[in-house]
């Protein structure tokens, strides 16, 4: 593929993730949820405020056939600054996946730890 060929696919996951959003927050109006242009340093989807509030997630986005997981998280946590670092990963013929830390998911299933 071309480097074009590569960034096209790339901005077609992040419009995704973005009208995810925009379908699934409520009153988050299309300038809350913003695709970052490809090449720029930081998250992938820029949040307003109120989105953030409602989304805590620092957004890395990773359309590739192949892919170095461990290269694309790192580049996630160090994208997400306070936020929590969520990266979704993308491939052709197949439904994007989320990727987030481990100890994280376990606290989001609402499971206490036994003492």
């Amino acid at each position: 593929m071309t480097i074009r060929a590569n960034k096209e696919k790339g901005r077609r996951l992040q419009q995704w993730v973005c009208n995810q959003l925009l379908l699934l927050l409520p009153g988050v109006k299309p300038d809350d949820v913003v695709s970052r242009p490809m090449g720029s340093n930081g998250e992938d989807v820029m949040l307003s405020p109120y989105a953030r509030k409602l989304f805590p997630y620092s957004v890395e986005c990773k359309n590739q056939e192949k892919i170095n997981l461990w290269s694309a998280w790192s580049q996630t946590t160090n994208n997400s600054n306070e936020h929590e670092p969520l990266l979704i990963v993308g491939k052709n013929r197949h439904r994007p996946l989320a990727v987030i830390d481990a100890e994280h998911f376990l606290q989001l299933t609402g499971w206490k730890r036994k003492d």
